[in-house]
């Protein structure tokens, strides 16, 4: 690595960190930073995930210390999710560099309609049963899903959580603190699969995590200071900067 390809990690880490506890999708800018520093794609899908780790940790701390902690309620998302994300986490395996990359890209497109849409969360204090929440069966099924993709794609895996989250009832804080210890679980599920194929490359990895590390603990303290607004403000700029990369300006 180059000194520029660390400052890019540092500062790439740092970003994605504050955007993936926010809202989601910071992946999408450190998977791409981590090929730009010369990590073939499957080996940078692999790598990103000790980043992501280290970033749940941190954002798991910081809700914490907020008093905004969603451990409990994440409790019922974790197994179909945990399940999902090892399935995918072997399923990715399977895919050659490039195929990687362009599925990847497809993905993109329906993570650009979910965030285009964010769902509207009940009101504070609310019954949650008020919300109509999706059917618990459709619930499993569509967090066993989530945990597929993100298993074996991570990035933007936090903006799917958040639509479905907010589908049973929840404020969209609250479901960010929620999403933050799921993701971590997948994170940490998935992770031993890609260690024992040899799919990541820790010099840049450890690097990126150092970046990530500090954007989850910011991105804690600026969800709960900012709240839904600003959480619907940086799935905005996400949209973009997807729509962006998907239409090649970048």
């Amino acid at each position: 690595m180059s000194i520029l390809d660390v400052v890019l990690l540092l500062g790439g880490g740092l970003v994605a960190g504050v955007i993936n506890t926010i809202a989601g999708g910071g992946s999408m800018i450190t998977v791409g930073l981590l090929v730009v520093a010369g990590v073939p794609g499957n080996v940078a899908n692999g790598s990103n995930r000790v980043g992501v780790l280290a970033a749940g940790l941190t954002a798991t701390a910081g809700f914490r210390q907020l008093g905004v902690a969603g451990r409990r309620q994440a409790v019922p998302v974790l197994v179909p999710v945990v399940a999902g994300s090892l399935v995918g986490a072997l399923v990715i395996g399977g895919l050659t560099d490039d195929a990687f990359e362009r599925v990847f890209g497809l993905l993109m497109v329906p993570l650009l309609i979910l965030s285009l849409r964010p769902p509207k969360a009940a009101v504070e204090g609310a019954d949650v049963a008020s919300a109509e929440p999706w059917p618990r069966w459709l619930q499993v099924v569509l967090f066993f899903a989530v945990g597929v993709y993100g298993g074996a794609f991570q990035a933007g895996i936090g903006l799917v959580l958040i639509v479905v989250l907010a589908r049973t009832g929840l404020d969209l804080v609250l479901a960010n603190s929620i999403k933050v210890v799921v993701v971590l679980f997948v994170t940490a599920t998935a992770l031993p699969v890609f260690v024992a194929r040899g799919d990541i490359d820790w010099g840049p990895a450890l690097v990126l995590a150092a970046g990530f590390a500090v954007g989850g603990w910011l991105g804690a303290h600026a969800t709960v200071a900012g709240g839904e607004r600003l959480i619907r403000t940086v799935m905005v700029v996400a949209v973009i900067a997807l729509a962006g990369r998907l239409i090649g300006l970048y």
